[in-house]
């Protein structure tokens, strides 16, 4: 395998691009990716032209619209190549099939921004994501708007993210007299999945329809010897990631680490940095090759954040940065960043945007799969907070206490062995219970779910990090002392948002009742948390920055709550059909065998107490009732929800629900550590953890 010529292989890249447009074609085109100049129209034929035929090459017959509506996946709809000439057929693309297609919008959550009935769509060519050909396709990544100018998707708001953080970013570097064509948002969103055997998978009935298990008694060796932790990877698996990145690698995408995760059969891939939209399509391809390659190997990729209880859900970390075409990071702090007016801003600007919209980027994360994990030992706390690190840290309290800043001496790293060798230590350790940290130059946005379209999230920070510098940069343009009109504002905006940063443990027991104080929020479920987004001031903020209208931002608060609502409810009605039809019928089963051997024994001798079998009955009967109330009761309570109202049933959900689901799941995973395996209707947590060698 040569691996230079494998990378990108599948994907119209600027290598190609030069290769096969003409020359002022070409330089029109660069010109919208890298500088964001809008698109010539009159290149899309020629674009077109050489894209198709490209493609055909590469072995494609049809094209497609790939875009990501508001399901947070992806959908796409075929096209041949094939026009009618006489009686035979030609290939062709045309400019007017490459800049826009339509599709049906009616059948896509719109969260009531358009009647049912009126069914008009478009798809819009993203010339700054590039094209690609999988499976005998040619890719064409685009955004998708309604007939009346809405927009249905991620990809359209993320965009407009970018383009009000750049308008603003400029502005503050014009500042200190650095002029750029462009300021990239950049992501490297790092990937956590289960990979268990698909035999398996296929006999759990939650699993299929929720992507996580609904019962389940916990293994007797979970993650508690911290053994599965970058260990010696299975050769299952191993053959698995082979796979994966070479698919990967050939579609362009940086795929860079991997390695076994902490809970048995969990596992993560991380990229290397790429512009925020293209890691979002990159994630979005990067999910579903996952579980194409898992198929192939007879394998299932589970992307759920909690798919198995009593060990770690899985997560998906966005190291998120900005940096100008010119290559300057505005998160670098440089070798002094006590003296780096600049960083010191951009730093500010950072904090500020997350403590007035931690209830946005807390929303930003919600959905009813991160429920499970937010706030566990695997997982940032639903407290939003910033984490600097000690250099960082000490810096912003010398500033907020007005105090002289004493940098620490720079010390090496060694074990004290002469033969080891002397490492340089990073200015900061990491902080794994920080939901947004500093890691050297860049955030750790921790709180995003595993299944998240990143999109989500990043539409927020951008947002709301372009609404701080607008407010930095209306405050400061046409002062004559920039340093020191710079710094008064540095000074005054620490100090009033010092409460969102905690250098500390966010899991001790302490953290809670302190942010409390401070006046944090502490949203825990989806249903908590997404109400902050119909606040006016949270509203004001996209409309202000034009990435949604107020109708689009109402509509996604729907949206993300009748989400929860649905998955909640599938899951429900799920673990009632479970319940029903497989597990209590499998234990009276069970008993009934019991009673049947303790009858036979006692036919022989009528003298012998049988203790244990009828301790068994007696305690398996009263579970078996137990489970059938319960049952009642979660059917009972699911039936009176309003379905219709948003925000009555999502309250219902979490509130009452949920609540009913534990108590029945407490009572089934007693049974199944007491009831006979060959009666057990389904897989156990060993069987899936550890069926895969």
């Amino acid at each position: 395998m040569n691996l230079p010529e494998m990378f990108g292989k599948n994907v119209f890249n600027d290598s190609v691009q030069k290769e096969t447009l003409p020359s002022e074609v070409y330089k029109a085109l660069r010109a919208t990716i890298e500088a964001g100049k809008q698109l010539d129209v009159s290149i899309a034929g020629a674009v077109a032209s050489a894209m198709k035929k490209w493609a055909v090459s590469m072995g494609a017959t049809h094209y497609t619209h790939w875009f990501q509506p508001l399901t947070g996946l992806t959908a796409e709809k075929h096209d041949s190549f094939i026009e009618p000439e006489g009686d035979k057929v030609i290939m062709r693309l045309t400019g007017k099939s490459l800049i826009i297609g339509e599709s049906d919008a009616s059948s896509f959550p719109s969260g009531g921004s358009r009647a049912t009935y009126m069914a008009r769509g478009y798809t819009a060519w993203d010339p700054t994501s590039p094209a690609f050909v999988k499976d005998g396709t040619l890719y064409i990544p685009t955004i998708f708007v309604s007939y009346t100018g809405e927009t249905l998707d991620k990809k359209a708001p993320l965009l407009r993210s970018m383009t009000a953080l750049d308008k603003q970013a400029k502005r503050v570097l014009k500042l200190f007299g650095i002029n750029c064509k462009k300021v990239s948002t950049t992501v490297g969103p790092e990937q956590e999945y289960f990979i268990i055997s698909e035999e398996e998978y296929m006999r759990r009935k939650d699993l299929r329809l929720c992507g996580r298990t609904l019962f389940g008694a916990p293994v007797t060796r979970g993650q508690e010897l911290e053994d599965h932790y970058f260990g010696v990877i299975k050769p299952a698996i191993a053959e698995f990631m082979r796979d994966l990145d070479e698919e990967l690698w050939s579609y362009g995408i940086l795929s860079k680490t991997k390695h076994n995760e902490v809970a048995p059969a969990q596992h993560e891939m991380a990229p290397v940095f790429t512009t925020s939209n293209v890691a979002v399509d990159g994630n979005m391809l990067t999910m579903e090759t996952m579980k194409k390659v898992a198929h192939k190997h007879k394998l299932v990729c589970l992307l759920h954040e909690k798919p198995f209880r009593g060990i770690n859900g899985s997560g998906k970390h966005n190291n998120w940065s900005m940096s100008t075409d010119t290559g300057l990071n505005l998160l670098n702090p440089g070798d002094e960043p006590e003296n780096n007016t600049l960083f010191k801003l951009v730093l500010a600007a950072v904090i500020k945007a997350v403590d007035d919209y931690q209830g946005v980027l807390r929303a930003s994360v919600a959905s009813a799969g991160n429920d499970h994990r937010l706030g566990a030992d695997e997982a940032p706390p639903a407290i939003i907070s910033v984490y600097l690190g000690d250099q960082l840290g000490a810096i912003v309290d010398s500033i907020v206490k007005g105090e002289n800043y004493v940098a620490a001496k720079a010390a090496a790293g060694g074990i004290g062995v002469p033969e080891s060798p002397i490492f340089p230590k990073d200015a900061t350790d990491r902080n794994r219970t920080s939901p947004f940290a500093f890691t050297g130059n860049k955030f750790e946005f921790r709180m995003l779910g595993s299944q998240a379209n990143v999109s989500d999230a990043n539409i927020c920070l951008n947002t709301i990090v372009a609404e701080a510098f607008e407010q930095f940069a209306d405050e400061l343009e046409g002062k004559k002392d920039i340093e020191k009109a710079a710094n008064a504002v540095i000074a005054r905006e620490l100090k009033k948002h010092y409460r969102i940063i905690f250098n500390h443990d966010g899991y001790g027991p302490e953290w809670e009742p302190e942010a409390a104080k401070r006046g944090l929020l502490n949203n825990k479920n989806t249903a908590d948390a997404v109400p902050v987004l119909y606040e006016d001031k949270n509203v004001e903020v996209f409309v202000k920055q034009g990435v949604f209208t107020k109708a689009e931002a109402v509509a996604r608060a729907d949206i993300r709550l009748e989400n929860y609502v649905k998955i909640i409810n599938i899951e429900a009605l799920t673990m009632i059909e479970m319940a029903k039809r497989d597990i209590i019928p499998a234990v009276s089963g069970f008993i009934a065998e019991l009673c049947r051997n303790v009858s036979s024994k006692l036919s022989v001798c009528d003298k012998i107490p049988y203790v244990t079998e009828k301790e068994l009955i007696s305690r398996l009967s009263e579970l078996n009732d137990g489970a059938t109330v319960a049952v009642h009761k979660l059917e009972n309570d699911l039936a009176a929800v309003d379905m219709k109202n948003v925000h009555t049933s999502s309250q219902a959900m979490a509130h009452v629900i949920i609540p009913d689901m534990e108590a029945v799941r407490a009572i089934v995973d007693e049974m199944e550590t007491l009831t006979s395996a060959d009666y057990w209707p389904y897989p156990t947590y060993f069987d899936i953890l550890y069926g895969v060698k």
